[in-house]
């Protein structure tokens, strides 16, 4: 997270998580750190995350968390739910401009969360991060 020449880093693990899970959650994590409502331009590597929360969730709101099943007749329950109910309510209080970047394509701060991630999930670790000042 970055404000102005201050960065807070933050990671977590799930080892029973699904990467769409966890990329979810870190979402959420890093709204529900913010102390006010706050205007947002929130990077993410997760076409999931970002067509889920601009695209998809009022549908599925609208339809009571049903989905419709590809190439079959019905719906079919929404995954994550849980999570997509946390998101929508965290970023609720925000204004959000939510941006797709390529990952593992050079961009410095995907790239660091990237690593952050591996290793919080490696070595089974998790931080709420501290506030530190850049140089940058």
């Amino acid at each position: 997270m970055r404000f102005n020449d201050f960065v807070r880093e933050m990671y977590g693990f799930d080892p029973k998580a699904t990467n769409n899970r966890m990329e979810l959650k870190a979402v959420v994590e890093a709204l529900d750190a913010l102390r006010e409502p706050c205007e947002i331009a929130l990077n993410t590597d997760s076409e999931y995350v970002r067509l889920g929360i601009t695209e998809w969730l009022e549908g599925w709101k609208a339809r009571g968390w049903r989905r419709s099943n590809k190439g079959h007749s019905g719906t079919k329950s929404v995954l994550n739910q849980d999570l997509w109910m946390e998101l929508d309510r965290a970023a609720s209080a925000h204004r959000i401009t939510w941006n797709w970047v390529r990952g593992h394509a050079g961009h410095a701060d995907n790239l660091r969360c990237d690593n952050l991630a591996q290793t919080a999930a490696r070595n089974q670790i998790a931080s709420r991060g501290v506030i530190v000042r850049t140089s940058r």
